[in-house]
């Protein structure tokens, strides 16, 4: 039975070529078999309905004949040396009339935890690791803004030898292991066999050159653990959850390389009888009903502490009142968001007689 090559990739069969290759990332990164719950054949078959559907030609010959697709020069058997291969060289290749063909689509995603092809740094110095706090504010501290001092402990650079890792007044010399380089060849075992992998010399941090003594101060690694206080200034209008980007706060890289960046997630703390949404703020007031239905100026609690506002005459239980302009700051676009009243009318449980003959009195009117 011929395989349905559009529900193999979970797309409609008049699915963009944009969609057919981010469905086959996407996919393949999630079956890949040197992952945890990685599946071979699953793996496969994704490969195999991506060859034809990602090459214009095929699809257009696949939809044509259908099942008789692989009798008219479909898919065929290519090896998996042959898809490898394709891998590695990435623009794809031919073989005995098969043909692998990746085009601009990039494998470092799939295939970089496996053969280092995604995440390696080529003759590169050793990026340091981002780090991620959290920062609790007030919720009004959210909507205005706010400036926080943090003290954080974290790998920074060396003072004494300024992120070199060489001890003051010591030269550098080349490095024995790469022979200058800066990157070494490795060979390493994967479900595809023995593959071959080019990354940063452990030696030299991908410099090509290490120092001839190294400083004592670090032991030669160019950065070194200690606590400094970061001061963060918190936009607002910022919201529960959202992270702030330092660029450069994070740890610093070994053997003088870039710092990694420091990002500060915002955890907001409630605050009693008020909601948010978005840029909009929500409170409820009681009134009586008296109230509602004569009409008052009362007092509710807002962003900028108390602010009168009008009732009209004949609100209704749960109607809201909009005070413009006083929600939340609206990052990056200016001005703020609403605040919304909504109105609770208060019914009395107990009534004096007097209040109760009234009642009944304006019963036929009201």
């Amino acid at each position: 039975m011929a395989k349905d090559y559009y529900k193999i990739l979970g797309i409609d069969k008049n699915a963009s070529p944009e969609e057919i290759k981010k469905a086959f990332k996407k996919l393949a990164l999630e079956h890949h078999p040197d992952r945890p719950g990685g599946n071979e054949a699953k793996f496969k078959e994704i490969n195999e309905a991506y060859q034809v559907l990602g090459d214009a030609e095929k699809r257009q010959r696949y939809d044509q004949f259908g099942a008789d697709f692989e009798q008219q020069g479909g898919f065929g058997g290519a090896s998996w040396e042959d898809f490898m291969r394709a891998a590695r060289g990435q623009n794809g290749f031919s073989n005995g009339g098969f043909s692998f063909n990746f085009g601009d689509l990039d494998l470092g995603d799939i295939f970089g935890d496996v053969f280092g092809a995604g995440r390696s740094r080529r003759g590169g110095r050793e990026r340091g690791q981002d780090i991620q706090i959290d920062a609790q504010i007030d919720f009004k501290e959210a909507a205005f803004g706010v400036e926080k001092t943090f003290s954080l402990r974290k790998k920074s650079q060396c003072d004494v030898c300024g992120g070199s890792g060489a001890e003051p007044g010591s030269k550098m010399e080349t490095c024995k292991t790469c022979g200058g380089q800066g990157q070494v060849v490795r060979q390493q075992s994967s479900f595809f066999g023995m593959v071959q992998t080019v990354g940063a010399c452990p030696d030299c941090g991908g410099r090509g050159q290490k120092p001839g003594k190294k400083c004592k101060h670090c032991g030669g690694s160019g950065a070194l653990a200690k606590t400094s206080d970061i001061n963060v200034k918190i936009p607002a209008g910022i919201d529960d959850g959202q992270a702030i980007r330092l660029a450069g706060y994070g740890e610093a890289g070994e053997h003088g390389g870039q710092a990694g960046d420091l990002f500060v997630r915002v955890r907001v703390k409630p605050l009693k009888g008020f909601e948010r949404d978005s840029d909009d703020v929500y409170t409820e007031s009681e009134i009586s009903f008296v109230q509602a239905a004569l009409g008052d100026n009362i007092s509710v609690e807002t962003l900028d502490g108390l602010l009168t506002i009008v009732v009209p005459a004949g609100t209704e239980h749960g109607q809201m009142i909009r005070l413009k302009g006083r929600g939340i700051e609206r990052i990056n676009r200016g001005g703020r968001g609403d605040h919304f009243v909504k109105i609770k009318i208060r019914v009395p449980k107990k009534l004096s007689r007097s209040a109760r003959k009234l009642l009944d009195d304006l019963r036929g009117e009201l």
